[in-house]
């Protein structure tokens, strides 16, 4: 699947259009939200079905019916994904909180969602439809992906997002990426931190850029100026667009340079080795966080696996623990603090800590992959290694 994004061109009545879509199927997702708390609603089925006991109900809510059916139909799948998210969770006895629904309330950014209904592309794919009962019109698309490539037929569906500088609409498209890369006979283990973003197995360093320090000095500045703002107020929402377009300009660059820098690492080797991280649990402590958000590990790695599998390159997760302790020569545990940054073993390594740990990195992933491997070629033949069948293993 692809996302193609672009921005769409209208007027300010087109644009409040828009915004009651966008209401409406918030207001369809909270409605079947508060159904499934009443005990009304058991199934995806019934999700559907309720969307449509809403648009009938004319008299009450007359809005429904405008928006189309299809819309309904994904905004109830919305609904119930977070249900279905949050028993998933109580049956994995996640720890902590599972994830009850919750309602949504008005927030400037939102989305409404069309499938193949409710929208119309021009001949020259430069002008976007909407044909629902609220009338939107037509919109110019402003952007740099050519939709010519595609038939209207692999579209599966319309999202228009509004942003803090103004509406886009995303298009998703049917179609698997496929690239081919010539053989570089190299593989590589990277070692993501803070003081560099990354250090591979040979030593080489990538400076950590730090979007969001470079700008906190306004951004800062921008939060200081709406806290004085009164509720309500014309100025309250001008300043709280330009800190959205602000923290967006920091998001931006960053997906920009993350972006651009996993095609280069998955273009230049043919087997990557990274840490499968949690994230989230590292972001709990308060004086690191903001470094490691700013950091954006999760969403270089999604660039990784996302690159692997258009050029064909394996990308393998390997589980963190150890991989700074351990000596990446003969093994043994040498532990450091994180203010030591060099690493010096009894058996004569010296070698700088980042380096060591993805060349244990690296080793990890070959033996995961070269295990995994194995199990595969031993399943396919039908033999196991002990010569006998697995019910004579004692599992």
């Amino acid at each position: 699947m692809l996302i193609y994004e672009m921005k769409l061109k209208g007027n300010t009545n087109q644009y409040r259009q828009l915004d009651a879509a966008i209401r409406t199927g918030r207001f369809i997702r909270n409605s079947i939200i508060r159904a499934w708390i009443d005990g009304e609603i058991k199934g995806r089925n019934d999700a559907y079905k309720y969307s449509k006991i809403l648009s009938d109900n004319k008299e009450q809510f007359p809005w429904v019916n405008k928006l189309n059916s299809m819309a309904r139909q994904a905004h109830a799948e919305r609904a119930w994904a977070s249900i279905a998210r949050f028993y998933d969770n109580c049956k994995k006895k996640i720890a902590g909180n599972k994830g009850y629904p919750k309602f949504k309330k008005y927030q400037v950014r939102a989305s409404v969602e069309y499938k193949t209904s409710g929208w119309k592309l021009s001949p020259c794919r430069k002008y976007l439809t909407f044909t629902d009962k609220f009338k939107a019109g037509t919109f110019r698309l402003w952007g740099s992906r050519d939709l010519h490539y595609y038939q209207i037929k692999q579209i599966n569906r319309v999202r228009v997002i509004r942003g803090h500088d103004g509406y886009y609409a995303q298009f998703l498209i049917n179609h698997t990426r496929e690239e081919k890369k010539q053989l570089s006979n190299k593989q590589s283990g990277l070692d993501v931190g803070l003081n560099h973003f990354y250090t591979d197995n040979h030593g080489f360093k990538v400076d950590n850029p730090r979007f969001f320090r470079r700008d906190e000095k306004r951004i800062k500045k921008l939060q200081r100026r709406l806290s004085r703002t009164a509720q309500g107020s014309q100025n309250r929402k001008k300043t709280r667009n330009r800190l959205g377009r602000a923290h967006q300009k920091v998001s931006r660059r960053r997906n920009d340079w993350v972006c651009k820098l996993a095609r280069r690492v998955i273009q230049s080797n043919d087997l990557v080795a990274i840490e499968n991280l949690r994230v989230r649990n590292m972001v709990k402590n308060h004086k690191l966080a903001k470094s490691i958000s700013d950091a954006a590990w999760s969403k270089f790695r999604e660039w990784l696996e996302y690159f692997g599998r258009v050029y064909g390159v394996p990308v393998v997760a390997v589980e963190p623990a150890y991989t700074s302790i351990n000596c990446s020569s003969c093994g043994a545990k040498v532990t450091k603090s994180l203010s030591t940054r060099t690493h010096q073993c009894r058996c004569g390594l010296v070698l700088d800590r980042d380096e060591n740990a993805a060349i244990n990195i690296l080793q990890a992933a070959l033996k995961k992959l070269s295990t995994t491997v194995g199990q595969t070629e031993s399943n396919d033949s039908g033999e196991s290694d002990l010569g006998s069948s697995p019910g004579n293993w004692g599992l």
